[in-house]
């Protein structure tokens, strides 16, 4: 038989070992609950590479729909020579109110010849060169010798603000005038759309009613007549000739140059009475059409008085 202090003593002693484990788990939890801490408080987080996102460049805000973001490319301009007129009976072409691009015109220079290497005045006066030559209007039965022509160069401005070089085909006793003319124009900056030698093509090309080629030598008679014009001995100018218009009773030449008939509306490239351009080739002795009362040659500078 077990005695009860046998007993008490089994189970002082498994009391005892159960409060001593329960002792050693607490400290062990204790210990691992500092260790984890001590790893979170000290740990160093590793240095971050660059971001791969662009910094910011401010806010962009996308156009509108209805709105269209600014375009880099160029404007489209009108188009010279590209829409023939229909014919009147006199066989120029029908006079047409003129279209709102070329109401006050203002179109840039093609260049035929490089431009000028800067801004200023260039000038040569020489011999027609035979390729020249055989572009233009030339030819044996006109009333002028090819050597008493003189292929022309000068510098001008065009409505696109910028120097060019324009090249014209002058009788040689007027070659050196021209040059002094175009100077003193080239130093007032005024404009001139284009400058080049008339090619026969474009004496027998239907009307377009938009041409405005500055021009000397053209190998023609006068406008509805069969006498030869200034121009065809080298002794005429026609300047800016949309912006200076012909005018006989109903025909305005070139056909949609209407606009360009009412001189109290001025704008650049205009001949008037009093002007840079008229007082340049008075200055040589060149009359001016615009004067002219029937027909009114408002483009029409001549040495010959016709």
């Amino acid at each position: 038989m077990v005695s009860l202090e046998r007993v008490d003593c089994v189970l002082t002693e498994r009391v005892c070992l159960a409060e001593r484990m329960r002792r050693t788990a607490m400290a062990a939890a204790g210990a691992l609950m500092a260790f984890l801490l001590v790893g979170c408080t000290t740990h160093t987080p590793a240095t971050q590479s660059a971001s791969p996102v662009p910094p910011s460049r401010g806010v962009t805000t996308p156009a509108s729909p209805t709105t269209p973001a600014p375009s880099s490319a160029p404007a489209v301009t009108w188009q010279v020579g590209a829409r023939p007129l229909p014919r009147r009976a006199d066989g120029f072409g029908e006079i047409e109110p003129t279209p709102p691009e070329l109401v006050n015109r203002s179109l840039p220079t093609h260049d035929f010849l490089p431009p000028p290497a800067g801004t200023a005045f260039a000038a040569q006066v020489g011999a027609v060169p035979a390729d020249v030559l055989a572009r233009s209007t030339w030819q044996p039965a006109c009333p002028v010798q090819a050597s008493d022509l003189r292929y022309v160069t000068v510098s001008f401005w065009g409505f696109d603000n910028r120097a060019h070089t324009g090249e014209l085909l002058v009788n040689r006793t007027g070659a050196q005038a021209m040059t002094q003319v175009f100077g003193q124009l080239f130093a007032a900056r005024f404009p001139i759309e284009e400058m080049r030698v008339t090619a026969p093509a474009e004496l027998d090309a239907p009307p377009t009613g938009d041409g405005n080629d500055t021009s000397a030598f053209v190998c023609r008679p006068v406008r509805g007549q069969t006498n030869w014009s200034s121009h065809a001995y080298g002794l005429a100018m026609d300047v800016n000739p949309f912006c200076n218009p012909y005018t006989k009773g109903d025909l305005v030449l070139p056909e949609l140059a209407s606009a360009y008939v009412d001189r109290s509306r001025v704008r650049p490239g205009m001949a008037l009475a009093g002007s840079e351009v008229v007082r340049d080739f008075a200055a040589v002795g060149w009359s001016w059409g615009g004067a002219w009362t029937s027909p009114t040659d408002r483009m029409h500078f001549t040495a010959t008085g016709q």
